[in-house]
């Protein structure tokens, strides 16, 4: 077993007053060529944005993109015609494929948004460009694994699809409880992202917004030392 461990203080830190984002990994600004990514994990973003601010239209191409709200709701419209709100509980994915543009943008005139944004590198570049997002209720994470992502070719359950043997899990374990991830592909690995509580994870202790990264391991065991909110992330590590 290998693993890499990356303390909530230890992120890249981009303050543009209207964004304040947390970078696991380098981005933008931010540039560390010890931390460019955890396999086909690219970007690991902690976002919160103000009131009535947002991401004007960009363009994406050749990256699997994964939006997870933690607190408020976002506004999202993009060049294949969807025009949505995503809220807390809800998970979006993208497939940018050949290309696409999107803006995101927080309407609310009192609360900020919280949310995370993940980009995975597919599995095949030039994809045709993709859309979906669904909502997952807490209650089937409770103390066990929800999986909210998975390869459009081995989708499971209500998986979102993307392109990549990747999948996301989300669990909110009570202080006490476990859940143990078997790989699903020896060449994986799991990058375990704590958003509240503390757990333990291969005897090591995590807090609020710290991370592990676990490789050339069949299985881990998440141990929730209080009550935790935790998302999973497992992709090819090569």
């Amino acid at each position: 077993m290998k693993t890499v461990i990356h303390k909530a203080d230890s992120r890249g830190v981009a303050d543009h007053g209207w964004l304040k984002s947390y970078h696991t990994f380098s981005f933008s600004s931010y540039q560390n060529i010890e931390r460019m990514n955890f396999g086909k994990l690219r970007v690991l973003n902690d976002d919160l944005v103000k009131p009535k601010m947002g991401f004007g239209t960009h363009p994406h191409q050749n990256m699997e993109i994964i939006s997870i709200p933690l607190s408020g709701a976002l506004s999202h419209k993009d060049s294949m015609g969807n025009k949505r709100a995503i809220e807390v509980g809800e998970v979006q994915v993208m497939s940018a494929g050949t290309g696409l543009t999107h803006s995101e943008f927080n309407d609310s005139k009192t609360d900020a948004t919280n949310f995370l944004q993940l980009w995975i590198i597919p599995e095949t570049m030039g994809v045709a460009p993709n859309y979906e997002q669904r909502k997952f209720e807490t209650s089937e994470r409770k103390n066990i694994l929800q999986t909210v992502v998975a390869p459009k070719d081995k989708l499971e359950g209500d998986a979102l699809p993307i392109s990549q043997q990747a999948y996301i899990y989300r669990t909110n374990l009570d202080a006490g409880n476990s859940v143990i991830l078997n790989i699903k592909n020896s060449d994986n690995g799991f990058y375990v992202f704590v958003t509240e509580g503390n757990v333990a994870v291969s005897e090591n202790i995590l807090d609020k917004r710290d991370a592990i990264g676990v490789w050339e391991s069949e299985a881990i065991t998440i141990f929730a030392n209080k009550n935790s909110e935790v998302i999973i992330i497992e992709v090819p590590m090569n």
